[in-house]
């Protein structure tokens, strides 16, 4: 049985997206291409009705490339209990409440029993001080949370 990876919207991004002169964005670029390219059949994948929402803003043309990239994933629904989870961890501090998109990403993972979300998000998902108290309130609700890792974590 393949373990299962929730895609947040970072790693599609920086799979699509022309090459960044900034170094360390180019670096992320390419190793979410080398995770693409090495290990994407490994896993199950999985995206959020929510995910699709944000790859679908902006250029045109560049959301097309978006979405055509995760056409074949599974796409999970943002039930009542991913929004409970997400507004845990907004009133618990563990996610800012300006950024409540992020803790719906965890919290439909969370719900669908997924083992990875993937994400180049350091500002409030993949946060070493965010972390501890992401998981911690996550398994106060009674759900394992998945671990938080980027595509280098997985290669």
């Amino acid at each position: 049985m393949k373990a299962s990876v929730y895609l947040e919207t970072t790693v599609i991004s920086y799979f699509c997206s022309r090459h960044s002169q900034d170094i360390i964005i180019n670096a992320r670029q390419q190793i979410t291409e080398q995770w693409w390219k090495l290990r994407i059949r490994d896993f199950d994948l999985f995206v959020s009705d929510l995910v699709y929402k944000e790859i679908s803003k902006g250029d045109a043309d560049a959301a097309a490339k978006r979405i055509d990239a995760i056409k074949t994933f599974n796409v999970l629904e943002i039930d009542d209990e991913a929004m409970h989870i997400a507004e845990t961890l907004v009133r618990q501090s563990a996610i800012p409440k300006e950024f409540i998109e992020d803790a719906i990403h965890i919290g439909t993972a969370a719900v669908n029993g997924l083992d990875y979300i993937l994400t180049w998000n350091f500002a409030h998902i993949n946060n070493a001080e965010n972390r501890s108290r992401i998981d911690q309130n996550v398994k106060a609700l009674g759900y394992d949370c998945p671990v938080i890792c980027t595509p280098e974590e997985l290669i």
